[in-house]
């Protein structure tokens, strides 16, 4: 099938993002590299989950799982708006995890301590609070899509921080458990999966 000259030399979507004033090349590569921090974390989140083991392991682990498979959710959520704008994703797993916005969280040198892994998931969630407020600064009043998107996130990510940071602290929580791990109560209107 042959693809029409006019369906491939315009993207409406970009031409009017790049009026309102927005580099959409830098925009893609936050984007990407949003994305990327979103798909490691979604890794390392896996292996952190495995170690937090024991009688205080288990109640920390289903928080994890709720971050980690939101972090999924947020890469997935994050892909169409790349290729919307006329990017696409890495193209070797390396190069993701090696351009990826926010540090590894690897597993700490002693997998045993659960305050360690707690102040591992707690420096990704800030890192992510701080890449999703760039974003928001960057298209607020000028990319409707990627705005809506980057804002449910942050809202997300917020969260994160703030039941890492309880348990870490052991002030009152204000984590409320999720009707169904990985919900994302703020991004679900973009889930393309089920």
């Amino acid at each position: 099938m042959k693809i029409s000259k006019f369906q491939t030399t315009k993207n409406v979507g970009r031409e009017i993002v790049e009026k309102a004033g927005v580099d959409v090349d830098l925009l893609i590569t936050k984007l990407k590299r949003a994305a990327a921090a979103e798909f490691t974390t979604y890794y390392y989140y896996t292996i952190l989950r495995m170690h937090c083991s024991g009688l205080e392991g288990e109640g920390i682990k289903e928080v994890v799982e709720d971050a980690r498979l939101e972090d999924r959710l947020h890469f997935e959520t994050l892909v169409p708006r790349i290729y919307e704008l006329g990017g696409e994703l890495y193209r070797d797993l390396k190069e993701l995890h090696d351009d990826a916005a926010c540090a590894a969280a690897y597993l700490p040198s002693d997998p045993s301590d659960l305050t360690e892994i707690l102040k591992v998931l707690l420096e990704a969630e800030r890192c992510a609070v701080r890449v999703y407020t760039e974003i928001c600064d960057m298209t607020f009043g000028k990319d409707h899509r990627t705005y809506d998107i980057s804002l449910a996130i942050l809202h997300e990510e917020i969260e994160h921080e703030a039941w890492f940071q309880e348990l870490l602290e052991g002030r009152p929580s204000g984590h409320f458990r999720r009707r169904k791990p990985g919900e994302g109560p703020y991004t679900q209107k973009f889930r393309h999966i089920e």
